[in-house]
């Protein structure tokens, strides 16, 4: 029943949720005429990469100076800056969703380097696809406002993604149909805090 309830449910937002698609596809073009969408290699179940699907917050080419994203970052634009309060941002995954490669509940996927670092961890979530929320993304809803601007790659290397990790894997353990929904009901009512 998990993967058909995540496509009835990614297919519903995705088309409840079309107007705002829409509206926030126009801002980002008017902004600065730039793609409307970002998308970064992530790796999925069973360690197999595939793209990752976000509404493009920050200039072209960010990525280039680095992974991580801090307090006051620069790079992001003024819409961005909204869309990353209220996770707007996030929104197209709905489409990764359908894709097979995220379901609605699980363990963020994260990029390939940081992976190789705690690979012994993602053995263990990646048996399952990774999620668009779970208690780690509640826990951590604004990551950016904990890094200091210098040192941000040990910041989260050494603190933030380890206990994102242990977060991800307790819940594994005892994730039920119903954990799934209180963790996609609190996430949707953070979205609007």
């Amino acid at each position: 029943m998990q993967r058909p309830f995540n496509v009835l449910c990614a297919w519903v937002g995705v088309l409840v949720l079309s107007p705002l698609f829409a509206a926030i596809a126009l801002a980002i073009k008017c902004e600065d005429g730039g793609p409307v969408f970002y998308t970064q290699r992530r790796v999925g179940q069973g360690f197999r990469v595939f793209r990752l699907l976000k509404f493009r917050s920050m200039i072209e080419n960010a990525d280039r100076s680095g992974l991580l994203t801090a307090p006051r970052d620069s790079r992001l634009t003024r819409l961005g800056r909204f869309l990353r309060k209220y996770k707007l941002d996030e929104l197209p995954q709905l489409w990764n969703v359908i894709e097979g490669d995220m379901q609605l509940v699980g363990s963020r996927p994260e990029v390939e380097c940081y992976v190789e670092m705690f690979r012994e961890q993602y053995a263990l979530l990646l048996k399952e696809a990774p999620g668009i929320t779970d208690p780690a993304s509640i826990a951590y809803r604004r990551e950016d406002q904990m890094f200091t601007f210098e040192g941000r790659e040990e910041q989260y290397v050494s603190k933030i993604l380890p206990d994102k990790l242990r977060l991800s894997l307790e819940y594994q353990l005892h994730r039920t149909f119903l954990s799934d929904i209180r963790i996609l009901l609190a996430t949707v009512c953070r979205m609007t805090v």
